[in-house]
């Protein structure tokens, strides 16, 4: 501010022509007055080049010597500047600076300054406030710091850094170590981490899936129920490539809320394949002892006949047995590609012989198709159940005991027929049929078979649906595409 009152006063007019009058503080002294107010400046005192005042706070003091000695740089060497001494109202800080008239003369000194005591007070006060907020802000910051502190503990559970690391080497074990596939997700599906199992099924096609959808991997929106419902679902089926797998979806909860969802995985089709062996062995003992019952009976007739000394008659009988087994064998190699599919209906065949029933197969039939191993075990448990509530039926039933057998994949689809001669299917319960434990049969585990075709069925994006048989009873018909849609993995869309 001294500065400014000097350059007010260096370049002011009226001050420099009130040099040339007689009393040249009547005009100067109202001009400094107003000007000390405006710049809140303690003194301005002007002062010719002898030093007689001119101006002064003290309107007494007008006329008197300046005092400090400190005006020779201005008025001998016209310099502004600022310097320290005690003036007649104490020690100062003062500016000073000359007056120069339009000749370029030096015709006086103008002093602008403040007291070092008002000065040391205002500094006091300045620290003060310093002071103030510095130790206001002191106190906010270990305030923070505590709330910050005691928040971030709450969060991590009052553990120590250490605590953290050990644990999450433990968890980070552990969760590596585990047998089964598992996968986590946050609160939007997105995959946060997977274990080494998981890796291993899923990685083989995308190799970092960190971040990616869970349901867009696998084709199956289901498995986001768990983080909309927040309940647990267990035992969902899904294909990846030529694998089935059980899914287990467990929700993760913080503080009551579905912060994310952990699922594993078993691989089924390991243990399948072990049941499928002893299925194998079960269904070759099997067929053996109707091969042995069946035959031994032959055998006997055989023995009979020729016993009888009817010759032409045990021949006859020996080459209609041959030539049948020879007409069905010849009919799967012609008309079936799949080995499996041939072996369960020659199965079927034996086992409809042996129960006295008469199952015939459309002559039209074929199935050339290669079918991968999921539309394979599809297929067979569908017609392996089918023509196992066929032979009920017609078991049951006191008419003829005959059960007739299509199939087709002519057009996009494969198609079996499946009918029977039995009583047929009561319009007021189709409905029902394939729930799960509905079933027209008496005795314990019972409505199970068809609950499970329509399930199987479902997965292949296939459908079943039921007829009045030609033959008087049921006809089952069952239509599942050929080319299956599947997920990134090579599984089938389960939606």
């Amino acid at each position: 501010m001294p500065f400014i009152s000097l350059k007010l006063f260096s370049e002011n007019k009226e001050v420099k022509a009130a040099f040339n009058k007689e009393n040249p503080s009547e005009v100067i002294q109202p001009i400094v007055e107003r000007i000390r107010k405006t710049t809140d400046s303690q003194f301005i005192v002007v002062g010719n080049i002898e030093g007689k005042r001119y101006s002064h706070p003290l309107p007494d003091r007008i006329g008197e010597t300046m005092v400090g000695e400190d005006n020779e740089r201005a008025i001998l060497d016209g310099e502004s500047y600022i310097s320290k001494a005690t003036g007649s109202l104490g020690p100062s800080i003062r500016g000073k600076a000359p007056i120069i008239s339009s000749t370029g003369d030096i015709i006086g000194v103008v002093s602008v300054g403040y007291l070092i005591e008002d000065i040391n007070m205002s500094i006091s006060m300045y620290i003060a406030d310093i002071w103030y907020w510095l130790i206001l802000s002191i106190v906010i910051g270990i305030i923070g710091a505590i709330l910050i502190s005691l928040h971030v503990k709450k969060s991590i559970l009052g553990l120590e850094p250490e605590e953290i690391g050990q644990l999450y080497g433990e968890r980070e074990a552990i969760f590596q170590s585990i047998h089964e596939a598992l996968i986590a997700v946050d609160k939007d599906g997105m995959i946060t981490m997977y274990n080494q199992k998981a890796g291993k099924i899923l990685q083989s096609e995308s190799e970092y899936i960190v971040g990616k959808s869970i349901t867009n991997l696998l084709a199956n929106k289901s498995l986001n129920l768990v983080l909309k419902t927040g309940k647990s679902q267990y035992h969902q089926e899904i294909w990846i490539k030529d694998d089935r797998f059980i899914i287990n979806s467990v929700p993760l909860f913080y503080d009551k809320k579905v912060i994310g969802a952990v699922y594993t995985f078993r691989n089924q089709t390991e243990i399948e394949k072990l049941s499928e062996e002893l299925s194998k062995v079960k269904q070759y003992s099997e067929a053996l002892r109707v091969q042995t019952h069946e035959f031994s009976n032959k055998l006997n007739t055989i023995s009979g006949l020729l016993q009888l000394d009817k010759k032409d008659e045990a021949i006859a009988f020996i080459n209609k047995e041959t030539k049948q087994q020879q007409e069905w064998i010849h009919f799967f190699i012609n008309n079936v590609e799949d080995p499996y599919i041939s072996a369960i209906l020659l199965g079927k065949l034996n086992q409809a012989h042996e129960l006295g029933i008469t199952l015939s197969i459309d002559p039209n039939s074929q199935l050339t198709s290669t079918l991968s191993l999921k539309l394979r075990e599809g297929v067979i448990t569908a017609i392996g159940n089918l023509l196992n509530n066929a032979y009920d039926a017609v078991l049951e039933h006191n008419t003829k005991k005959e059960v007739g057998i299509f199939f087709t994949d002519i057009g996009n689809e494969i198609i079996f027929e499946i009918e029977d001669s039995g009583a047929g299917i009561p319009h007021e319960i189709t409905q029902n049929i394939f729930q799960r434990d509905f079933s027209t049969k008496s005795g314990l585990h019972r409505g199970i078979g068809l609950a499970l075709i329509h399930k199987i069925l479902q997965e292949l994006n296939g459908n079943i649906s039921l007829e009045t048989s030609d033959l008087g009873g049921a006809c089952f018909i069952i239509a599942i595409p050929k080319a299956q849609r599947g997920n990134m993995f090579g599984g089938d869309n389960l939606d």
